[in-house]
């Protein structure tokens, strides 16, 4: 047999088995076996130097239109092996976009946050504005605008996050009453503000306290501003967040920037009034501070306190939200524990 037919043969079964080859690997395995270094063309070629002078370039051409041959062969086999191998990927990937979507779960805010946001509508809707300040606050503004002179215990380094002599992070967001009362221009009318922020004191974290927490801080500023307008507000507020059936009541207290001062009591949540452990069988429920500016308050941004007064309040949305769901441990707010948070979840997921 010639070499010009065993290269025919060659050729004839080549493409015999690469048309026969049911996957990539094996098409890979019959194109090194064809075209490699110890393949049968490579082999065969081997017996040119045995051939006349004359016929050795015709047969070295057409080895080489075998080479090329069986080279497309592979090429138009494997593209067909990957169109197969795609479809049936596709196939069973494939989507059938008539039936109902998965449903993706969606964010919700904080339960906290969601005190926060009531007290807001609620203000709102009664003409207060709503202001923010920084976090981290001047001595001026946290203590001396707040009629906390110089070394008042309020200040001790055991209460407060100081960064400096002249600067540490807030520990109550009343600062933005003094930030209020220097802008406020009385000609246009009186001043009704919240400020809602985070605060911190250099407490040790137990079920009741944290060093880190919310606060509410509501000022009212006008003439003829009386107890009877705060407690009406308070009432107005707490039956906002609790409900119709709660009472209040105000107890005298103490506080610098307020003069008087109250504690505000609201009715027990787990008797409603009638004495349990768990308000100690007084029928009350200690829930916040409040009181009428104090007039070194207002003397010092600037307002006249011979003519103008007012009241404010600090509020916790942390110790709210315990209260209003029954949380004995302000910590759970913090973990992130989603389990827990859902239980606040109001869109009814």
């Amino acid at each position: 047999m010639s070499l010009r037919d065993k290269l025919t043969e060659i050729k004839q079964k080549g493409l015999a088995d690469i048309d026969s080859a049911v996957d990539l690997k094996k098409l890979n395995e019959i194109r090194v076996h064809l075209l490699g270094k110890k393949g049968p063309i490579t082999a065969t070629l081997r017996g040119i130097k045995d051939l006349p002078v004359e016929e050795r370039p015709e047969v070295g051409s057409y080895a080489n239109k075998i080479r090329d041959a069986i080279t497309q062969a592979v090429a138009a086999h494997r593209e067909d092996l990957e169109d197969a191998a795609l479809n049936k990927q596709l196939a069973a990937e494939k989507i059938d976009v008539t039936l109902p979507g998965k449903p993706v779960a969606q964010g919700q805010p904080h339960v906290i946050q969601q005190i926060i946001d009531e007290f807001v509508d609620l203000f709102l809707g009664m003409g207060y504005q709503v202001l923010q300040g920084p976090e981290v606050e001047s001595d001026k503004y946290n203590f001396e605008m707040m009629n906390l002179p110089k070394n008042h215990p309020a200040r001790d380094m055991q209460d407060t996050f100081y960064l400096s002599k002249e600067f540490l992070m807030r520990s109550q967001t009343s600062p933005m009453q003094a930030r209020a009362l220097e802008k406020h221009d009385f000609s246009k009318g009186p001043l009704k503000m919240i400020s809602p922020g985070i605060v911190y004191r250099r407490d040790t974290d137990d079920p009741t306290h944290s060093h880190q927490f919310h606060q509410v801080e509501g000022l009212v500023i006008d003439r003829h501003v009386t107890m009877a307008d705060l407690k009406g507000t308070l009432l107005t507020m707490a039956q906002k967040i609790f409900g119709d059936r709660f009472d209040i009541r105000l107890r005298p207290s103490y506080f610098p920037f307020t003069e008087p001062s109250v504690e505000v009591d609201i009715t027990c949540f787990n008797c409603m009034g009638k004495g349990c452990d768990v308000c100690k069988h007084t029928g009350w429920i200690e829930v916040l501070g409040a009181g009428m500016v104090h007039p070194n308050v207002l003397e010092m941004a600037g307002v006249d306190s011979k003519v103008y007064g007012g009241f404010a309040f600090g509020v916790g949305p942390d110790r709210f939200a315990m209260l209003k769901y029954g949380v004995d441990d302000i910590r759970d707010f913090y973990l992130d524990d989603v389990r827990f948070l859902d239980q606040f979840d109001k869109r009814g997921n």
